[in-house]
């Protein structure tokens, strides 16, 4: 989960960051211990490939499910596949035990520096999320491009990927992370492509994720890449959750974005619009249901929100869009109606400029299940 308080503002990868406030430190709340062992592959006899070394980079002040998810998820391909195929491995910086964000202390079996410097070549880095301010993070981002340079795939979950791009592993490349923590990414290192509202990208041999569970989405993702849709079904359906998830994160972002109003009257607009997006929905229809002239309503929720009336909704009809064409077999045109567009052309446009894609194309990639079959 990203952090409350001000932006990380990263130095370059070689320089350490400013020493913040303490991360992880004890604060009598818990005084758990948990040990997080390797999953050793089995003897590779011929007979079968050596399993996908999996390297999950841990810190102080990480946050425990974006660890635990993505290790269930190729533990779980372990199990179904009756053989190894992923050799789980953890590390720290010094190969400390790590205290997480929920105050779990994590014992890890690798030092951060030692794979970097060994033989062994990697298939997955994968950097999970949390608190990232402070010196222990430096650590991290300092030995990040040595373990890149030995690995196939480099992901991450969360704010991790604010700790791939201060290495530079992210510079030309698409990317996500947690729909808090988006704009800071861009600001902070414009040499990589955000997607705000994506709940995994992939781009060549990066794949970045939103926040949280998006952790266990990455993972099914990177499964069904190594083994094939089937098994990344049949781990979905052991932890009940959809194979590829239906909507993006502006099914929580859109109005998470947009902060409450403090005005009850626009606060009561904002919470009206998302069922009524095929009404009038003008400046001037807001204004009078706020029972507000048209100019003070939009400065107020302008100042109050931070994104204008027209902004909001608009953000409103595409999240409602995108779902619709990824959950249902409705014309381009009857879903431009349903969310409040007279025309299937506006939502074309609407989708070329803020997606850089059509209506059609996104539900090619992003239907699931009969529709996603469907002609």
């Amino acid at each position: 989960m990203w952090p409350q308080g001000q932006a990380t503002r990263w130095p370059p990868p070689t320089a350490v960051p400013a020493p913040g406030a303490a991360i992880g430190e004890p604060d009598g709340r818990h005084d758990h211990a948990l040990m997080v062992a390797a999953t050793h592959p089995a003897c590779d006899n011929g007979a079968m490939p050596a399993p996908h070394t999996v390297v999950f980079v841990a810190y102080e002040g990480m946050q425990l499910v974006e660890l635990a998810g993505p290790m269930d998820v190729f533990g779980s391909a372990n199990a179904f596949a009756e053989k190894a195929v992923y050799r789980l491995m953890t590390a720290s910086p010094g190969g400390r035990p790590i205290r997480t964000d929920g105050g779990l202390t994590l014992a890890v079996e690798h030092s951060l520096h030692d794979l970097a410097t060994a033989t062994d070549d990697i298939d997955t880095l994968l950097v999970v999320g949390g608190r990232i301010s402070g010196p222990v993070s430096a650590e991290v981002v300092r030995e990040l491009p040595a373990l890149a340079r030995r690995s196939r795939r480099i992901t991450s979950v969360c704010s991790g990927a604010l700790l791939l791009a201060a290495a530079g592993l992210l510079d030309g490349y698409r990317a996500t992370t947690h729909w808090g923590a988006t704009e800071q990414l861009a600001r902070t290192f414009p040499r990589v492509t955000v997607e705000p509202d994506r709940i995994y990208v992939h781009d060549r041999n990066r794949w970045t994720s939103a926040g949280v569970s998006a952790g266990i989405d990455l993972a099914l993702a990177l499964v069904e890449d190594d083994h094939g849709r089937e098994m990344a079904q049949r781990i979905a359906r052991a932890f009940v959750v959809f194979t590829r998830r239906s909507g993006g994160q502006a099914q929580f972002s859109a109005q998470l974005r947009a902060h409450p109003a403090r005005t009850p009257a626009i606060r009561a607009v904002q919470q009206w619009l998302p069922d009524h997006l095929d009404d009038d929905l003008a400046v001037s229809a807001l204004a009078q249901r706020a029972g507000m002239s048209e100019r003070h309503f939009a400065r107020a929720f302008r100042v109050e929100t931070g994104t204008t009336p027209a902004a909001f909704v608009e953000d409103l009809r595409l999240e409602a869009a995108r779902r619709l064409l990824e959950s249902t077999e409705l014309t381009i045109t009857a879903i431009a109606r349903a969310v409040g567009y007279r025309h299937g052309e506006t939502l074309h446009r609407v989708f070329t400029r803020r997606l850089s894609t059509s209506p059609e194309r996104y539900r090619q990639h992003f239907a699931t299940g009969a529709v996603a079959a469907s002609p």
